[in-house]
């Protein structure tokens, strides 16, 4: 799979992209990711990618014209058509389910907006698709753009030790994980479930579900709504 950032600064996401299970993934070569500066493709000579919206009111829109060649310089060099997503407030919430099915795809490019936005026009021409990653304002694009990246890669065949280790998690099933210790069996009088601690995984497994339905009832019951079965469960 590859991804690639079009951004005003590829520094700030090189420097997460470049680490963890992300960073590894890139050095394996499991998944492909760059960053593309927007600025080295505007035909301002000050390297401006901004300018005053028309009709007035507060802060810059990023301009077209240098969004527009970034991409299709993307485009060229690639032989084909990426899936281009703009990261946007606007957008649809990023669900585990959205980002199992981008994750299947070959090939995303997405866009950082920043300042007050973009130019509606590379929306209308150029988009596919707006995500959010949560009903709030960031300064940029950036941040968005590697919570997906991050959020896919980590779905890729590969990258993390086997399946099970993302099914299990929460939202993965539309449910929330079950409470996970570890060393010691007891800390400052809360001990681990005495369930975890034998040998029967038959149990253990029951005891996972019922605390992640649980879980899900007291902390998200939202999730539950809908589904009969595990409502009843």
């Amino acid at each position: 799979m590859r991804i690639e950032i079009l951004t005003i600064f590829p520094e700030v996401c090189e420097a997460v992209l470049s680490h963890s299970m992300v960073g590894r993934a890139r050095r394996q070569g499991l998944v492909q990711i760059g960053t593309r500066d927007i600025r080295a493709y505007t035909n301002n000579k000050h390297r401006r990618v901004d300018d005053a919206p028309y009709g007035g009111g507060f802060g810059l829109i990023m301009q077209c014209q240098p969004i527009a060649d970034a991409f299709r310089a993307l485009c060229e060099e690639w032989g084909g058509r990426p899936h281009l997503i703009y990261l946007s407030p606007q957008g649809k919430t990023l669900t585990q389910r959205r980002a199992a099915e981008l994750s299947q795809m070959p090939s995303l490019a997405l866009l950082c907006g920043h300042y007050e936005g973009v130019d509606e026009r590379v929306l209308e021409a150029l988009v596919d698709e707006e995500i959010s990653v949560g009903d709030y304002v960031l300064t940029g694009g950036e941040l968005p753009a590697l919570v997906l990246t991050d959020c896919i890669v980590r779905l890729l065949p590969g990258v993390l030790a086997a399946d099970a280790a993302f099914m299990g998690e929460s939202h993965w099933q539309g449910l929330l994980e079950h409470p996970q210790y570890t060393r010691p069996a007891l800390w400052e009088g809360r001990a681990v479930p005495d369930v975890l601690l034998g040998g029967n995984h038959a149990l253990q497994e029951q005891w996972r579900r019922a605390q992640s339905l649980e879980r899900t009832r007291r902390k998200r019951p939202e999730l539950l709504e809908g589904r009969a079965e595990e409502r009843l469960e």
